[in-house]
């Protein structure tokens, strides 16, 4: 089998005894059969393998121990809005519950927001870059055309060389990043995976159209997902969907330029090269948007319980993608948690996209808010159009 250096052990045991624990993955119980093979690596004498940290399946589970979040220094109240486009602070909040959100400028930068998460939630868990088996980098917004997360892995000095990579589900892909966590650790014996949800849609935003300028913020959450015995597993169940056919209701596409680029007129083929894309901004349909989010998120998370095996009691915090007050609530409504029980900074810093679940929960961890050994039901949602749920236990 492969390790978490992406390298071949010495031996691997395989069983056809298959157990199922509770948050439905697949482990081995007994060992048999014996596999032996080698590889060899010519033309990189920089590079030492690191010694494997798991070296055969076992029946793992997970959970979260390190949290932290970084944000802009610009903050852009409702008040600053309202002197570039038509709205003001009693419209937005009313409809929003959005009063501040906060945009890069300067030097700053998402991949830079990104790290200092990851350090926060590294010293929060003790554990050092060089244990970093993988890094996830959940965004929609990388600043380079394939991918963000190696960037990451080099600016934490992780000495290994371990994988590091994007994973692009808009405002949903921080709770895929952390089933994807759970995934490498339960079935490729991974120990240490670090989940950064960041985006920066204020650089896809119209700022001349009110009805979505008013909504997005940047930053940025990471999380420390750590293996552990299967009795300690601090993932419970999970749900996730997606839908293509809305992707109509919320998309930012590709847009061509209008230059025209023809080869000429001695018989090339008009079309090529092919004119320079970029993408649109963000388009919405604010009200069909907001059907769905109250339709499938209590769907979904009532369908991670039931494969928890839990109840709605037996949650103690209701997490979810910060996009619009009235979503949250409605959730919470459906799902009859009280509001005491429901996690929110959406007014502080509006819709962060992937970041918005991990920025708030970091703030709730660090306030003293959220305990350790409580049961945190979370969902995400958005353009794709994607959807999840999770239930998870914090530390």
């Amino acid at each position: 089998m492969a390790n978490a250096s992406g390298f071949f052990t010495p031996t691997m045991r395989i069983s056809s005894s298959i157990s199922i624990n509770r948050s439905g993955f697949r482990c081995p119980d007994v060992i048999s059969k014996r596999i032996r093979c080698s590889s060899t690596s010519q033309g990189v004498e920089s590079f030492t393998p690191p010694e494997s940290r798991a070296p055969r399946l076992v029946n793992k589970g997970c959970k979260l121990v390190g949290c932290g979040s970084a944000v802009p220094h610009l903050q852009i109240s409702n008040d600053d809005l309202a002197k570039i486009v038509d709205t003001n602070d009693e419209w937005i909040s009313a409809r929003t519950g959005i009063r501040n959100r906060r945009i890069l400028t300067g030097d700053e930068s998402l991949t830079g927001l990104a790290v200092k998460a990851a350090q926060k939630a590294l010293e929060m868990a003790e554990v050092k870059p060089d244990d970093v088996d993988l890094i996830l980098l959940c965004t929609s917004t990388p600043e380079d055309l394939f991918g963000g997360a190696p960037q990451i892995q080099k600016a934490l000095g992780c000495k290994g060389n371990p994988l590091a990579f994007d994973i692009t589900a808009a405002c949903s892909g921080f709770v895929l990043g952390l089933v994807s966590a759970s995934c490498y650790i339960r079935g490729g014996g991974f120990k240490n995976v670090l989940v950064i949800g960041a985006d920066s849609l204020s650089r896809y935003v119209d700022w001349t159209d009110r009805g979505t300028c008013i909504l997005f913020g940047d930053g940025a959450g990471a999380v420390l997902v750590q293996a552990c015995d299967s009795e300690e597993d601090g993932l419970f169940g999970f749900d996730l969907h997606s839908d293509g056919d809305g992707n109509r209701h919320l998309n930012a596409g590709i847009k061509e330029s209008t230059t025209n680029d023809a080869l000429g007129t001695n018989g090339s083929a008009l079309g090529f090269p092919p004119n320079r894309s970029s993408f649109s901004c963000i388009k919405m349909n604010g009200t069909e948007v907001f059907r769905f989010a109250v339709s499938v998120v209590p769907q979904t998370i009532e369908a991670s319980l039931a494969k928890a095996g839990l109840n709605r009691s037996d949650i103690d915090w209701l997490l979810l993608h910060q996009a619009n007050q009235r979503i949250i609530d409605g959730v919470a409504t459906r799902l009859e948690v009280p509001k005491d029980r429901v996690i929110s900074n959406l007014a502080k810093y509006g819709n962060t996209s992937a970041a918005s679940i991990p920025l708030a929960l970091d703030e709730a961890v660090r306030s003293g808010k959220v305990k350790q050994g409580q049961t945190i039901a979370t969902a995400g949602f958005g353009a794709g159009l994607t959807w999840g749920s999770a239930i998870l236990r914090w530390g």
